[in-house]
């Protein structure tokens, strides 16, 4: 049995160390002193921004595949809960000297930070995944390595931009997902929406928002439309069938034109990280450049 000892503290978590031993970290829930060189890092949450900076944790979260990586699986990394859930025994029993995590662990921030410096990033009502990787990397002593990635992102940007020509700007492009009992369109403020706008590619009307998701019911097919259309669907979407079965349905240009692609939901919807950034630019070399030669 583990027995807590909370003391009252602010926003403050400077874990009795001097600056000269570690360095202060602003970040959502204030600021904490952390490790010069980390070794033992947890990863709560965006797991692949840790490993893409070189770095191989000890202990991250887990879905039912595996860990929660686009990445193959890795050894020796332990099983340390969900996302949303994270066991705080077996962190403690790991005996990290950092833990990196999204601030929906705010939680138990109080507890996680007694067990080793803890920084949570902000997740608030954006996907802002290029300012969670920009912290982590502060956070592990990596801003170079950091500053590599995306410039080689922003390479790839440049490249497939040039591939596209005139393309670029008359290209809309339809993101789109069906699981057991919704249907949604993926607009700007989404994971993919937001490397779709960094490339310069438009989006349909419908889905040229400021937001990160709308769900749709059958009358509103129309606004899945555009010249290609990006799609995922979890095994057991019976909303795909009752969509692709509507009358609606085969009425899209897009559909009509056969430029529907199922891509990976993980990459395109729920990862945050560069690695899932890049994935996304793999889809878009892929099927806007290969396939359409």
């Amino acid at each position: 049995m583990i027995v807590w000892i909370v003391a009252c503290q602010g926003k403050s978590n400077l874990n009795n160390e001097s600056p000269s031993d570690c360095r202060i970290i602003q970040h959502a829930m204030g600021e904490t002193c952390v490790p010069l060189n980390p070794q033992r890092v947890i990863a709560l949450s965006l797991v692949d921004n840790v490993i893409a900076l070189g770095i191989k944790p000890i202990g991250a979260t887990f879905i039912e595949t595996g860990i929660d990586s686009l990445l193959p699986q890795t050894t020796q990394i332990a099983n340390i809960g969900t996302r949303t859930q994270p066991n705080l025994e077996s962190i403690l029993r790991l005996k990290p000297d950092l833990i990196l995590g999204l601030d929906w662990n705010e939680v138990s921030y109080t507890q996680l930070s007694q067990i080793a410096p803890t920084v949570l990033v902000e997740s608030g009502d954006t996907l802002d995944w290029k300012r969670w990787f920009k912290v982590y990397a502060e956070a592990l002593g990596k801003t170079q390595e950091a500053d590599k990635i995306m410039a080689a992102y922003q390479q790839r940007i440049a490249d497939l931009q040039k591939q596209l020509g005139n393309r670029l700007s008359t290209t809309q492009v339809s993101v789109v997902s069906f699981w057991a009992d919704t249907a949604r369109i993926y607009l700007k403020q989404s994971f993919s929406g937001q490397i779709i706008n960094d490339v310069g590619l438009s989006r349909p009307d419908a889905q040229n928002k400021q937001t990160v998701n709308e769900n749709l019911s059958l009358e509103l097919i129309p606004q899945m439309d555009g010249d290609v259309m990006f799609l995922m669907a979890d095994s057991s979407a019976s909303k795909l069938t009752e969509f692709t079965n509507h009358p609606l349905w085969s009425q899209l240009k897009v559909v009509q034109q056969r430029r529907v692609y199922e891509v990976d939901g993980e990459a395109w919807i729920s990862q945050w990280t560069t690695v899932a950034a890049n994935r996304v630019l793999d889809d878009l070399y892929n099927y806007l450049i290969d396939e359409w030669k």
